[in-house]
């Protein structure tokens, strides 16, 4: 059961440690950090993005920034009560990690597959220039009754497709995950540099039909 369970999400990125790490939590003794990697795009930009790591994969008392590091896992969720209200907080669940000589080419260091099911309606949208883009947020079954709730974008004909979605349908999105600083105002003198993370979208296939 969980085996197949896992095969529903997929992740695998090569990228450059960019930080130390710190203690997130522990389950049963065993301590979880978390630790900053640095994934390079085609466009030669880098997304930013939190891995968590059990102390049991790797010391996490060294200082690894600088070296390269490969991961494979799960994009994962979980909501933490910030400011009255509840935050999704994304990061990539590392089953298996190594280092690795350097960082590849950005085509093969970033790849997610998701198989999940459309929880909110999608948001479609235009941009000024004219690009389509749909938003999808979609439930992921994880052993145990728990689901990952995943943003997804979509562009183009993919976000054309999305935006006819019902909530509940069944899709598999293949992609790669992705890092976006936005600002958000705490109050009326006051805001916050933040960064979100989503699956930007590739390709994407209904499984009801």
């Amino acid at each position: 059961m969980s085996d197949k369970i896992i095969e529903n999400n997929q992740v695998t990125i090569m990228g450059e440690i960019v930080s130390t790490f710190t203690f997130s939590h522990a389950v049963f003794g065993e301590g979880f950090y978390m630790v900053d990697v640095s994934v390079k795009r085609l466009s030669n930009s880098v997304d930013t993005i939190p891995v968590m790591i059990s102390e049991r994969l790797i010391d996490v008392e060294s200082d690894y920034r600088g070296e390269f590091l490969m991961v494979s896992g799960q994009f994962r969720s979980y909501n933490r009560h910030d400011e009255q209200k509840n935050r999704l907080v994304l990061s990539v669940f590392a089953r298996e990690v190594s280092f690795i000589e350097e960082e590849l080419d950005g085509a093969k260091t970033n790849n997610i597959l998701l198989d999940g099911y459309i929880c909110k309606l999608p948001i479609y949208r235009k941009t000024p220039l004219g690009r389509e883009i749909a938003d999808l947020l979609l439930a992921v079954n994880r052993p145990y009754g728990k689901s990952d709730y995943i943003p997804c974008i979509c562009w183009g004909r993919n976000a054309r497709f999305a935006s006819a979605f019902e909530v509940g349908e069944h899709v598999q999105v293949l992609g790669r995950i992705q890092s976006r600083e936005y600002v958000k105002k705490l109050s009326e003198t006051e805001t916050q540099k933040r960064t979100a993370y989503e699956v930007s979208v590739s390709k994407l296939e209904c499984l009801d039909e």
